[in-house]
């Protein structure tokens, strides 16, 4: 066994010859407990907001974006494209062309993002697209006989133009012209003729991704509503594909991407919303930088601990040496004690903080307000992630062996010489 690991879990454990330094050593253990604690609950709390925000993204999002590199749109027709088609790992590839426009509803008017779909492709490719349009139970519909229908976000609809959910009055669109002169005295001569967008028979319809950008900004139509208006017949701004469910979703996307070699960007779903999730990974990296500092303070306790246990334990050092104990391995009984101190704080606050996990995830202990309907979330959303679990496991470790290394050293060389 090794000798001075032994001595310093009995110094940890017995009772010492004043009390005091038994409720510091206890409070020692509680401080870093806590601070470890307050780690794994922070951090699972900025896990499951990313992991809540990001389900919502990838409900309009598809699995994986193909865009040209330069320039806004590509041929549809381009070879590499259709052989990206063809693929048997491809179960749906859709046309899209997306573009900003000016929308004007009666006295209202906003820039808009339209986005154009193939309306029999849309719904296999976006995941439970029944989810997103309001009322529920409403069939998705973006063009009928002479009619080109639009489906606008939900805050696009409400608040900025104001349609309501069905409207008698089309909403026109204008897109800038790509040829002629511009009368920069008249708004909308620099645009396009103006093209009508119908709403969905009643009771009408609208998307709701719950995400501003998309239910602010966007409208949904059809793909050659959106060629017409931008002027880009047999041309899209994007392919968008959904894999099938047995293929290796890295592997492919890599094939794809050595297809269209450096012509074309592939993106999966969470590089098509990057700006997002690094700003919330940048977020939950100084949680974690603050929380450390917390536990740095933390461990000034448990140098307090082994002062006081180093001079209590001024005979034992006497006798020890007697009995043939070198400097080294009484140094690093210290050593030890510091460091168990701070392994048992560890797993102590570890379990805690699972624990207030699970409660939250069952019970949703903390909730986000008051008000009914005010939040999409009732409670503040929880992810365990095991590698965030060793990553603070690691940390405490670290912050505490260092902690206690240069104070022990420093004692110890005063009472042994």
């Amino acid at each position: 066994m090794n000798f001075p690991f032994y001595i310093a879990r009995r110094y940890l454990f017995s009772k010492k010859s004043t009390n005091v330094i038994n409720v510091i050593s206890a409070i020692s253990v509680l401080g870093v407990a806590v601070a470890t604690m307050a780690m794994v609950v922070a951090l699972s709390a900025f896990n499951g907001f990313s992991d809540f925000v990001g389900g919502l993204f990838t409900n309009f999002d598809p699995q994986l974006k193909i865009t040209p590199v330069e320039g806004k749109t590509a041929p549809a027709d381009d070879p590499l494209l259709i052989k990206v088609k063809q693929l048997k790992e491809v179960e749906v590839a859709m046309e899209c062309v997306e573009d900003q426009a000016l929308a004007i509803y009666n006295d209202r008017q906003a820039m808009v993002t339209v986005k154009g779909v193939e309306q029999d492709k849309f719904p296999l490719l976006v995941h439970n697209i029944d989810s997103l349009l309001f009322p529920a139970g409403t069939r998705l519909e973006l063009q009928g006989p002479d009619i080109d229908y639009g489906i606008l976000g939900y805050q696009l609809a409400d608040q900025v133009l104001a349609t309501g959910l069905y409207h008698k009055d089309p909403v026109y669109i204008y897109a800038p012209r790509r040829e002629g002169q511009y009368d920069i005295g008249d708004d909308t001569d620099s645009m396009r003729v103006k093209e009508a967008l119908y709403s969905v028979r009643e009771p009408g319809a609208v998307f709701w991704v719950k995400q501003s950008k998309y239910d602010r900004n966007y409208i949904l139509t059809n793909i050659s509503f959106a060629r017409r208006v931008f002027h880009q017949e047999g041309r899209i701004s994007s392919l968008e594909l959904r894999l099938t469910n047995d293929c290796n979703f890295e592997k492919t996307k890599s094939k794809i991407k050595e297809i269209v070699g450096s012509k074309y960007d592939v993106k999966d779903r969470y590089e098509q919303q990057e700006d997002t999730f690094h700003i919330m990974n940048i977020e939950k990296f100084f949680a974690y930088v603050f929380l450390t500092f917390i536990l740095v303070v933390a461990c000034f306790n448990i140098i307090g601990s082994l002062s006081m246990l180093i001079i209590d334990k001024r005979n034992d050092v006497v006798t020890l040496r007697n009995l043939g104990a070198s400097d080294r391995q009484i140094t690093r009984i210290f050593l030890f004690e510091g460091r168990l101190i701070s392994a048992i704080g560890a797993v102590l606050g570890i379990l805690l903080g699972l624990l207030l996990c699970w409660l939250q995830q069952q019970f949703g202990l903390v909730s986000l307000g008051r008000s009914e309907g005010s939040f999409i979330l009732d409670a503040y959303p929880i992810s365990v992630h095991p590698l965030d679990i060793i990553l603070i496991f690691v940390t405490v470790l670290v912050v505490g062996f260092l902690s206690v290394w240069y104070p022990v050293r420093y004692f110890s060389k005063r009472l042994l010489s």
